[in-house]
């Protein structure tokens, strides 16, 4: 399945520069969900614009494949690339580039899930105590199975109209590697002493 990971934004709320590039432990954020996405069998396409050109630049330099959308919002470089992607009726990931502890294993399980559902779209929570416990903050919350929970940035859509609403699985996952979606200096300092630990010797 395509993956497009959205890398177009200026990130204004870290203030440390292209987002995506941001290192933690010597390893920009966005290749950490390059290479989460690829290990678990998907082709990924980076979608950046103009507010990032030393994003698309590394993407070049490290032969990733790049998508230059016009940068207008989220949401709307999502749907640009899927129409000029994607054929009608096909699904497709999308991914926020700031999610350093994504793993294989997550997506399979929440492809597997998806597949289930019989659904034309999914998109990805996790319990907003959770976050809270780990230090990270919570800027939507919304009831999922009855619990308070917040976006992870991980979605599947299927190809066509995108913007008339589609039937999605709300998935709730109870996965503290998940509540590290990065947009202040604080939750990068959190993020750095759980992977370079994890990583150390």
């Amino acid at each position: 399945m395509l993956v497009l990971i959205m890398a177009g934004g200026e990130g204004t709320r870290l203030r440390m520069g292209e987002k995506p590039l941001v290192t933690i432990c010597g390893k920009p954020m966005l290749s950490y969900v390059i290479d989460a996405f690829s290990s678990a069998g998907h082709d990924v396409v980076v979608v950046a614009s103009h507010k990032t050109p030393f994003t698309k630049n590394w993407c070049r330099a490290q032969g990733i494949t790049l998508y230059e959308a016009e940068g207008l919002g989220y949401v709307e470089d999502i749907h640009a690339a899927a129409a000029d992607l994607e054929e009608e009726g096909t699904p497709f990931f999308t991914c926020v580039s700031d999610l350093p502890c994504l793993a294989p294993e997550i997506i399979a399980s929440i492809e597997g899930a998806w597949r289930q559902a019989g659904v034309p779209a999914c998109s990805t929570w996790v319990p907003r105590d959770l976050v809270r416990e780990h230090g990270c903050r919570t800027q939507y919350i919304e009831s999922i199975d009855g619990v308070p929970a917040c976006p992870v940035g991980i979605n599947i859509l299927t190809a066509g109209d995108l913007d008339v609403p589609q039937d999605e699985l709300r998935l709730l996952l109870h996965d503290r590697r998940l509540v590290f979606n990065i947009n202040t200096r604080e939750e990068l300092a959190l993020v750095q002493r759980y992977l370079c630990r994890k990583r150390g010797p």
